[in-house]
């Protein structure tokens, strides 16, 4: 009980932290301009979004690291894992927020501007990271590889470990970030996450992990201070793939990633419409020579919009099926 009163205490300090340096961070981006693009393919009425500052993952980034390192700094310091062991998301969320920074600021100021980094190039660096993480992991942190809901028993993966962990965090980072195109559908669904994780952390005595879950949702709720419709601040990849990745790097942490499709089912349902989408425009274009789309738009909640439902109807939806998988994800791991 004493430790979920701390991790609720810091979830509070980081929410104050990040509204309060909001502002400031706003009128920055103001003045360098840095400011969303919105494509000419997405809904008309998206376009008087044009300009709104991006890269405001940077809001809650800069609080979670300054409140984690400061609380754990004896513990990674000295000689106990536990402790050292947060370094490990803390670590992952910065160098996909590196990732996303880059792909905004070239986006947004540099020579492809209104596209971003290359795809590819943006796949590669994730590659990278992903596998080198899930090596840490596994050889370094020795986390529990995966506890099957139900039975309680962890699996030894062996080799396949890094594999598999690293096609997860490169899918969680890149799932939040096609999650984020509606004002505060992403901070809200990785709160959630987080949210649920965070407890499932501190049930099974990871203290430290849960704290940094609970640090984060308060930082979440401090950037959504900005976020929620209408948007004075847009997330962009620096939070969106660094949210992404840290989920699944929590996740693994805990052993219990078997369970983050239901956890995270908007996410994933979100990676799964833009799948479908491309491979059935592939399959059709191959078949009757003129490709057909799926959904009128992907991702997902872009679909939604033009069959009517408005900005916050789709966000408060998806949100109330989040929680409610949230709810069942923990369930799960209670059994």
């Amino acid at each position: 009980m004493e430790q979920m009163s701390l991790a609720l205490s810091l979830a509070g300090l980081s929410f104050m932290m990040t509204v309060i340096w909001g502002a400031p961070l706003l009128r920055v981006l103001r003045h360098f301009k840095i400011g969303k693009i919105i494509r000419v393919v997405e809904p008309g009425f998206h376009q008087v979004k044009m300009g709104t500052p991006t890269m405001g993952g940077v809001l809650f980034l800069l609080p979670v690291a300054l409140i984690t390192i400061m609380l754990n700094a004896v513990s990674i310091i000295g000689m106990q894992p536990t402790g050292r062991s947060i370094l490990m998301p803390l670590i992952t969320m910065f160098v996909y927020a590196t990732i996303g920074a880059l792909d905004d600021w070239e986006g947004v100021r540099g020579k492809r501007r209104g596209d971003g980094m290359k795809a590819r190039t943006k796949l590669i660096l994730q590659i990278i990271l992903a596998l080198s993480i899930a090596a840490v992991l596994k050889y370094m942190l020795d986390v529990p590889e995966l506890i099957i809901p139900g039975v309680q028993v962890v699996l030894d993966l062996g080799f396949w470990y890094v594999p598999v962990a690293a096609f997860i965090i490169i899918g969680g980072s890149n799932a939040i970030n096609f999650t984020d195109g509606l004002d505060g559908l992403a901070g809200l669904i990785a709160a959630t996450a987080f949210i649920a994780y965070g407890g499932i952390a501190m049930l099974q005595g990871q203290v430290f992990v849960g704290r940094f879950c609970f640090t984060l949702v308060g930082a979440l709720f401090g950037f959504l201070w900005f976020n929620v419709h209408p948007a004075s601040l847009f997330m962009g990849d620096t939070g969106s793939l660094a949210l992404g990745a840290t989920l699944a790097v929590v996740a693994l942490m805990t052993g219990q990633w078997a369970i983050l499709p239901v956890i995270a089912i908007i996410p994933v349902s979100e990676a799964l419409s833009v799948i479908i989408q491309i491979g059935y425009f592939k399959l059709t274009r191959r078949t009757t020579g003129e490709g057909k789309r799926f959904f009128k738009m992907a991702p997902m909640h872009l679909h939604f919009e033009l069959l009517g439902w408005s900005e916050t109807q789709v966000v408060q939806r998806f949100w109330l099926i989040s929680l409610l998988a949230a709810m069942f994800g923990i369930g799960l791991a209670l059994v």
